[in-house]
């Protein structure tokens, strides 16, 4: 069955970096548009960053720009975010999505704490 496990959060001080990776399994990888979604205390779910099925093309919201990259490894089927000078506002849930037309799998979802 299809499955997005997301690792790599926890807690960590302001102006900290953390790399989050999500694991995919059960579906073609490579031929999936791959993001990450964040949901705040409080927040509705928002789309952080995206990347094409090649990696060739990425983007970014405007509050993560120059902090965050997202990419990706089709050989290994897992895409990666990383995460620097983060901020308490990036405190948040954040999930891995896949994307095929009207297609979309989510994981479960890995908490990033930044606090100090």
């Amino acid at each position: 069955q299809v499955q997005l496990v997301e690792s790599g959060g926890g807690l960590v001080q302001p102006g900290g970096s953390l790399r989050l990776s999500c694991a995919a399994s059960g579906f073609i990888f490579s031929i999936y548009s791959m993001a990450w979604y964040r949901q705040g205390p409080g927040k509705q779910r928002e789309l952080v960053a995206s990347i094409t099925t090649g990696g060739g093309s990425t983007n970014y919201r405007d509050s993560v720009k120059g902090r965050f990259t997202i990419s990706r490894d089709n050989a290994k089927n897992t895409v990666y975010l990383q995460m620097n000078n983060l901020k308490p506002e990036d405190t948040a849930v954040y999930y891995c999505n896949a994307h095929r037309g009207a297609m979309d799998y989510w994981g479960k979802g890995t908490l990033v704490t930044v606090s100090s």
